[in-house]
């Protein structure tokens, strides 16, 4: 057996995608809204805190210390383990959006989904990769509560509900991304 399928079944990649196709499909049928053009931000960053949430289960070996003194090196697998969850949770999202009504445009699902994962990368080097979905769902929910975003720092705490372009939101996401994907490469999942 090769080993990225072995790193795949290890990571139970075949049901957190199966769990990311779940999520994007409910938020689809959720959002629908019968109108012309993006739905309803709320809702697609709640399809996709999901699917972060699905994926970042995978963040984790079924054996800390195994993965810890492997003979291979962990932290370019680890990287793109966390950039290639993030798009495979945006492009879920943008092929669910084949079935009608728009979750987002693919700029938002993108930048949203990315900044997510290092959110959830993040999660995994604090609190440990069974615990690695709480950084996400814990911003989503203060964003969903904030005020509306008029200043800069209400800009950066609502950024995935922000429009594509928006500087605040592009430039938080990009730096979540960035972090958590560095921090976990580097730390890899708390023990």
């Amino acid at each position: 057996m090769r080993w990225l399928t072995l790193y795949a079944r290890s990571r139970q990649m075949p049901v957190s995608l199966a769990a990311v196709v779940i999520s994007a499909v409910v938020g689809w049928a959720l959002g629908r809204g019968g109108h012309d053009g993006p739905g309803d931000p709320q809702m697609a960053a709640l399809a996709l805190a999901a699917g972060t949430t699905a994926a970042s289960t995978g963040l984790g070996g079924q054996d800390v210390a195994l993965d810890r003194t492997a003979a291979i090196r962990w932290r370019p697998r680890r990287a793109v383990h966390v950039l290639l969850a993030g798009a495979l949770v945006a492009a879920v999202a943008t092929v669910v959006q084949t079935l009608g009504d728009d979750l987002g445009a693919p700029a938002f699902l993108l930048r949203d989904s990315a900044g997510l994962m290092g959110l959830a990368a993040l999660g995994a080097v604090v609190c440990g990769a069974q615990f690695a979905w709480t950084l996400p769902i814990v911003w989503l929910a203060a964003s969903l509560f904030a005020p509306p975003p008029e200043s800069v720092p209400a800009q950066v705490l609502s950024w995935m509900l922000l429009p594509a372009g928006t500087p605040a939101g592009t430039w938080t996401a990009l730096a979540l991304t960035a972090a958590g994907t560095v921090a976990y490469a580097f730390a890899g999942p708390k023990r």
